[in-house]
């Protein structure tokens, strides 16, 4: 038996964000966000590499600064957010130190009951007190998917060629977490 440290930091919501960008009548780039994102991010200060990311995002809270598309994204057509109210991440396995900056998290993405293995590019951007003396440290990450992957096959063919929506959606993700007591636990060897 040997002890761990954890250290468990709680999302916080206001300072969350998970963007997304398509192309569009592959002309040009729509730009969006999801603004309610909760999870938590757990350290393994001996092995970072047995770190856990798990995250998930209200489907409802999409925002692409266009009412109409937002609801046709909240539709059948996308995310069916009536049937399938929420996104979830859940990390697998963390690859490099993420102590030293940059590192890969792989995990389970899973989108309308439809669940794939997904890399994010991830960035340890910086640690510190706030004014109230909460510990905080902030993430960034990248990746991509393919949209058709998790059943949101919607789209429409152009004239000239082409389609209203592309397949690959690229992610960029923005949280500041706030870190909570760490916990000692003890692992069988």
């Amino acid at each position: 038996m040997r002890d761990t440290q954890t250290t468990q930091l709680t999302i916080d919501p206001t300072h969350a964000e998970i963007g997304f960008s398509v192309r569009h009548m592959m002309i040009a780039t729509v730009r969006g966000r999801f603004g309610a994102v909760t999870g938590t991010v757990t350290v393994d200060e001996q092995n970072p590499k047995n770190s856990k990311v798990d995250v998930t995002i209200d489907a409802s809270s999409i925002d692409t600064r266009q009412e109409a598309r937002d609801n046709h994204l909240r539709s059948p057509d996308f995310f069916d957010v009536a049937k399938y109210p929420t996104l979830r991440f859940v990390s697998k396995r963390v690859e490099g130190d993420p102590r030293n900056g940059e590192f890969r998290v792989i995990g389970d993405l899973t989108i309308r009951d439809v669940t794939r293995e997904v890399e994010l590019k991830a960035t340890l951007e910086g640690e510190g007190k706030d004014p109230w003396g909460n510990e905080r440290a902030g993430f960034s990450a990248s990746g991509k998917i393919n949209r058709g992957d998790f059943g949101l096959n919607w789209n429409q063919a152009l004239e000239t060629g082409g389609v209203i929506v592309s397949d690959e959606v690229k992610l960029t993700i923005d949280v500041e977490a706030v870190k909570q007591a760490p916990v000692a636990e003890t692992v069988a060897a």
